[in-house]
């Protein structure tokens, strides 16, 4: 019995009896009480009534590889070669980099339901509980080499800023170099990771996590502030179509990325800056400068203003915050 089977009845939110499930199913009532269990491994909810059966509270928003195809633009589907599905893994970025690192894996898209070791930037733990937020990674490959991928994190913002936009919310913004905010708490984290030649062709793995229903009880492991999509716009949302929409902006931005680079989107980008022209602090290390931020130049490397001049700061071990 595939246990993805059992979940798709499960997600509906109501009752289901051992019984009728392994009726559908055409298993024992003790092989169900066996994949409940395992579904509870995942950290799934799951009441258990005698009498009445299984439930999910509040049902699942399940990923679905033919909704999520049927709502992607053709032309986008066709520069992605696969799309592969896990219920639940250490990391997308960890699959796709091994995957990379063994062959050409331009266009394979790496999704999950849950990441048991998922990470954000400078090491830190990403929470990614089961079939309630998105997780997924993009492999994408470059002729380039490393200097030419600047401000390419910036473009994967962009991307997702636009897309979440066109599904309705609003007040989303960009923190760089790879975060998305909504009133001024984290809703989305980027991290990139490169395999190949650093001076020729590479394979860059776009890691994406967006927060959409957290559960409250995550909270207590996140060391920052935070918001998911469903408070932000308010009601729920599909995790496929927000996956579909999110590829649509992103791939073929990517294409145009790989002729033009970030320059031509360094006015784009300012318009959804959370910092543009504000005092801030940003922590380099174990300093701390103060400055009024300017946004970023053409290779997305962060302007700030300080009182000896204009300095410019790459990725790596910065982070900047609005002063308070």
């Amino acid at each position: 019995m595939a246990i993805r089977s059992l979940l798709s009845i499960l997600a509906d939110g109501r009752f289901h009896s051992g019984r009728e499930l392994g009726e559908v199913l055409g298993v024992s009532r003790s092989a169900i009480w066996k994949q409940i269990r395992k579904l509870e491994e995942f950290g799934l909810e799951i009441y258990s009534v005698k009498g009445r059966g299984y439930r999910v509270p509040g049902g699942l928003d399940l990923l679905d590889l033919d909704q999520i195809e049927a709502a992607l633009e053709p032309s986008v589907r066709s520069k992605l070669k696969t799309i592969e599905l896990d219920l639940s893994i250490p990391s997308t970025n960890l699959r796709a980099s091994q995957k990379s690192q063994a062959a050409d894996c331009h266009g394979h898209l790496f999704v999950a339901e849950q990441q048991t070791d998922g990470r954000g930037r400078r090491g830190r733990q990403w929470e990614s509980p089961f079939g309630r937020n998105l997780y997924f990674s993009l492999v994408w490959r470059f002729d380039s080499g490393a200097a030419a991928l600047e401000g390419l994190s910036l473009l994967v913002g962009l991307s997702l800023v636009k897309a979440i936009q066109k599904l309705g919310a609003d007040d989303v913004q960009l923190k760089w170099p790879n975060d998305l905010l909504w009133q001024e708490r984290k809703l989305a984290g980027i991290l990139l990771e490169m395999t190949g030649d650093a001076s020729g062709e590479c394979q860059v793995v776009i890691g994406v996590g967006i927060n959409v229903a957290m559960p409250i009880d995550y909270a207590a492991a996140i060391d920052q502030p935070w918001v998911d999509l469903q408070t932000a716009m308010g009601r729920k949302v599909s995790r496929n179509a927000l996956l579909a929409a999110v590829l649509d902006e992103l791939v073929p931005a990517l294409e145009q990325f790989a002729i033009d680079g970030f320059a031509p989107l360094v006015d784009q980008w300012h318009q959804w800056h959370a910092y543009q022209d504000e005092p801030v602090n940003l922590f380099v290390g174990q300093n701390t400068l103060e400055g009024v931020c300017r946004g970023v130049d053409s290779s997305g490397a962060l302007l700030l203003e300080t009182a000896e001049g204009l300095r410019r700061f790459h990725g790596g071990e910065v982070s900047v915050r609005r002063t308070r």
